[in-house]
């Protein structure tokens, strides 16, 4: 290459000629893109994104000005470019870097960033604080347009405007999230983008800029004031203006000379600017460019070959298919989605039933509560979302949905460990922040057809809030029948024994009958239950079964702090039982990135390393 392996921060960025950095844009995209589609990961979010990041190191001085980024799918480009060049091929990999921003990794990721939103916030935090401290540095957020139709985003511009502390937001306007985006701030933001007679006034004034001589200044102030003239004649209201903003744009965000002559111009603005930026997810790339959602990101090579899921299906496809089933026979299903569409299985639902599909953007709290008016009206409404997600919910599911006892149905994607997307997005806090709500259902499917049934079942209730949690990666059993009632509340005992009881949670069920197989080899029975319900539990067998055995473990794919495990323990504590119990699950720290089943061994929770814990309790308690 020649710039961009000689690269080690952004000082040696700078060094390279103007007219040289569209050399540097294309080295970035074809090292990315031969990089990703080996060892997999996000690729056409960053492709459309390039540009911006060069542009932005090239013009500012990061670390010392502060480049906050919205989520790191677009942020590959700016991990090269700030001195992780040669680690860039172990991104996403066990031990390698992080495929987010991640400030323990480099200074220059001066916040992580797994969720959308939040560059806005901590920029003006950031922003805020350089003031008090009288200190001299830029702040910029890079938001995708997805990310700024999120609540915090809008809540973040509404107190910018108005503590007004210098400050620049790029929107990096490439018409998608992962989902093609919806609402109305996307249609806005299209109004912008497309006019083409102010698009086509300001490209005239810009070019007429560029010829004038130094001497003509003053002209350059009459042309500049003309396009501010025709921006209030030709566009709609900025709602950017109005709350305070000074706003830019659009322009094209893969023209990088403008993109750079335009930074330097608003540089060190003492107010409050936005930067409204057009580009094309996947940019460089024709088939990302044809098709961003499914190149959004793209496997491991390896991991190429004979598809599996025809007879393993994963369970988001379980519960998309099921579900459309139901659909099929209840009119009153409705689908809500957070700009997920494609990641949580909703794809053939929302084809086959648009009037009853909503997406509503990266927007969970506003799904939650929308669900619970849905449901008042006597609609059952089926809310999928990743459990890393729906946490940013927390308190709508409790104040708009539990405390008024209304059937949501939550289908929590992405249980778990969730392997290369790491601390982020594992799925592990689920079951605890869930449980200390009073009213509501948690369940566990231990294969694909009792997600089938589960699934079946949570549309008859109509008491509570009901969820479901499954992980990310193939269902071990599905049937395609009829689904079946299960009983609220009820386990299934599995295998019988005596020496040791074994209760199991979710994809916990599959690991502990092999730990069973291996203890039977040392001639040590332990019955093994499938519980399938985390809340309520199944007292009934508890109060029949947990005075027999001194002995109990409790294995769960979350945390053990206020988990399953935990709640067994109380249980046995309010009875007046005395035994020992052992909780194993994730432990109390946050477990990085890796493939699942490399954490899943790095954390003790393979089969292997449960059977050793088990059998060292057994040894430790018979002394």
């Amino acid at each position: 290459m020649k710039y961009l392996d000689k690269i080690n921060s952004p000082k040696d960025l700078k060094s390279i000629p103007r007219d040289e950095l569209a050399e540097v844009c294309k080295e970035l995209r074809t090292y990315i893109t031969e990089t990703i589609n080996q060892i997999g990961g996000h690729l056409a979010p960053t492709l459309g994104a390039v540009e911006i990041t060069t542009a932005v190191h090239y013009v500012f001085d990061a670390p010392k000005d502060k480049i906050v980024w919205d989520t790191g799918h677009q942020a590959y480009a700016h991990k090269v470019l700030t001195g992780r060049y040669n680690q860039f091929p172990t991104i996403r990999r066990y031990k390698g870097l992080s495929g987010f921003l991640k400030r323990s990794e480099s200074e220059y990721d001066v916040f992580g960033a797994g969720h959308a939103s939040t560059s806005i916030s901590a920029a003006l935090g950031m922003a805020v604080s350089r003031n008090l401290e009288n200190e001299n540095f830029n702040v910029v957020s890079i938001i995708g347009d997805g990310a700024l139709s999120g609540g915090l985003a809008f809540e973040a511009l509404n107190n910018a405007g108005n503590i007004r502390k210098q400050m620049l937001v790029i929107v990096n306007d490439n018409d998608m999230s992962i989902s093609p985006n919806v609402g109305a701030f996307r249609n806005y933001l299209v109004k912008i983008a497309t006019n083409k007679n102010y698009n086509r006034l300001r490209r005239w004034i810009y070019k007429t800029i560029k010829k004038l001589p130094k001497s003509l200044k003053i002209i350059e102030s009459i042309l500049r004031k003309a396009e501010s003239s025709a921006k209030k004649f030709f566009l709609p209201t900025t709602v950017f203006e109005d709350l305070g903003f000074r706003y830019f744009g659009p322009v094209d965000g893969h023209n990088i000379e403008e993109m750079v002559e335009i930074l330097e111009n608003i540089k060190g603005y003492d107010s409050p600017v936005v930067l409204h930026a057009i580009t094309k997810k996947g940019k460089g790339l024709d088939y990302a460019e044809d098709d961003p959602i499914k190149y959004h990101g793209v496997k491991e090579k390896k991991k190429y070959g004979i598809n599996q899921s025809i007879q393993n299906p994963i369970y988001q496809n379980v519960f998309g298919e099921v579900l459309c089933d139901l659909a099929e026979e209840n009119s009153k299903i409705v689908a809500i989605t957070a700009a997920m569409r494609e990641g949580t299985g909703l794809v053939e639902y929302s084809s086959k039933f648009p009037e009853r599909f909503f997406d509503v953007g990266i927007a969970e709290g506003h799904a939650v509560t929308f669900s619970g008016g849905l449901s008042t009206e006597g609609k059952v409404p089926v809310v999928a979302i990743y459990s890393t997600f729906l946490q940013r919910a927390f308190d709508h599911i409790i104040h708009d949905i539990a405390l008024q006892n209304l059937p949501v149905i939550f289908c929590m994607d992405r249980s778990g460990l969730v392997g290369e997307d790491g601390a982020t997005h594992h799925g592990v806090l689920d079951i605890a922040y869930l449980r200390c709500i009073q009213n509501i259902i948690i369940s566990a499917p231990k294969d694909g057809n009792e997600l089938r049934d589960l699934l079946f079942t949570a549309t008859l209730n109509k008491a509570k809030p009901f969820t479901i949690r499954y992980p990310k990666e193939q269902s071990i059993n599905f049937e395609k029948k009829a689904p079946r009632k299960i009983d609220i509340g009820s386990w299934e005992v599995l295998t019988k024994g005596s020496d040791v009881l074994i209760l199991a949670v979710g994809s916990m069920v599959s690991k502990s009958l092999e730990v069973n197989s291996m203890l039977s080899e040392k001639n040590i029975n332990s019955e093994v239950v499938n519980c399938r319900f985390i809340k309520p539990m199944d007292e009934n067998y508890l109060s029949e079964s947990l005075p027999k055995y001194k002995l109990v473990v409790t294995i769960e794919e979350g945390v053990t702090d206020g988990g399953f495990g935990e709640g067994i323990i109380n249980w046995s504590n309010k009875n007046h039982i005395s035994n020992s119990i052992l909780t194993l699950g994730v432990p109390n720290r946050f477990v990085d990135h890796g493939p699942r089943n490399v954490l899943l061994e790095e954390i003790g929770l393979d089969s292997m390393t449960l059977y050793e814990k088990i059998y060292n309790f057994l040894r430790e308690s018979n002394e």
